[in-house]
């Protein structure tokens, strides 16, 4: 016989809060993992170089017409307008030597570098988007690599792709895990919630403590959750300090707000029904 039924109810609540933690963090790390995905896919997507290559007789006053239209339109995150000046110290420096005392002349062109936002950095949108901007008399040529754009895009749906079916898969086995770990949680106890149903215990009475307990265990295994994954944000910006380029607090918030809220759903139906079928099973099946 147990002498210390205390010890061994705090010692099952513990290892309960613990198996739960595990999951929930699993779940968050996941959730960061997408995250990061997501965010570096538009980072890569926004960094595609389009250039727009001016004719060698216009005056600077169309270009920078050109470039605020383009910052005034809505697919274009950034540009950047190069000098014929800059163009050439960029590539003195690349190539080692001042090649216009050679060639006594600077043969580049002024242009502009367009980043364009992620959702219409493909070769369908980019396509449209350099009609548009060949249009302009001022323009001599549009360059960008179409071969690079298709490649980029077609490795990261791959990439998505087998990232969303990991997650769908790891997310049932993380709701399963949570289930069975209350259940077995719950069925310790299906002696007392049949003994209360026996001397005229309603069947809200006997699960409401059940349920409530399940709630804090749920919003303390989220919190756990989100302390050691506030852990991992932290090493991983340390050691990898081009990762905060990729950090967006709002996110980070919101993945946070959506693991305390799976914690508590997920502890909350489990209880509920665990012990709703110990309320409707026969006595004789308490014992199987």
């Amino acid at each position: 016989m147990d002498k210390n039924p205390r010890k061994k109810l705090h010692g099952s609540y513990l290892t309960t809060v613990v198996s739960i933690t595990l999951v929930l963090f699993t779940l968050g790390l996941l959730g960061l993992i997408l995250l990061h995905a997501r965010k570096l896919s538009d980072y890569v997507k926004e960094n595609i170089g389009f250039s727009v290559i001016m004719k060698d007789n216009v005056k600077e006053a169309g270009i920078i017409r050109l470039q605020k239209m383009l910052d005034a339109s809505g697919y274009v995150k950034s540009t950047n307008y190069v000098t014929r000046e800059q163009a050439a110290r960029v590539m003195a420096e690349e190539i080692g030597e001042d090649f216009i005392s050679f060639l006594g002349y600077n043969p580049l062109l002024p242009t502009i570098e367009v980043r364009f936002r992620a959702e219409y950095a493909n070769n369908d949108s980019l396509a449209v988007i350099k009609e548009q901007i060949l249009a302009d008399s001022n323009v001599k040529e549009v360059f960008y690599q179409e071969s690079l754009v298709d490649a980029i895009n077609k490795n990261l749906r791959k990439i998505g792709i087998i990232i969303l079916a990991f997650s769908g898969m790891l997310l049932v086995i993380s709701v399963a895990l949570i289930n069975n770990t209350i259940r077995l949680s719950v069925y310790s106890k299906r002696f007392l919630i049949k003994s209360m149903q026996l001397v005229g215990a309603t069947q809200q009475f006997i699960s409401r403590p059940f349920i409530i307990r399940g709630i804090v265990q749920g919003l303390i295994s989220a919190l756990l959750a989100i302390i050691i994954l506030s852990g991992i944000i932290y090493i991983s910006q340390r050691e990898l300090p081009d990762l905060v380029k990729l950090q967006d607090i709002d996110l980070f918030l919101s993945l946070f707000g959506i693991v305390i809220l799976l914690g508590i759903l997920l502890t909350w139906l489990s209880n509920y029904l665990a012990v709703r079928k110990y309320l409707r099973v026969w006595d004789d099946s308490l014992y199987y």
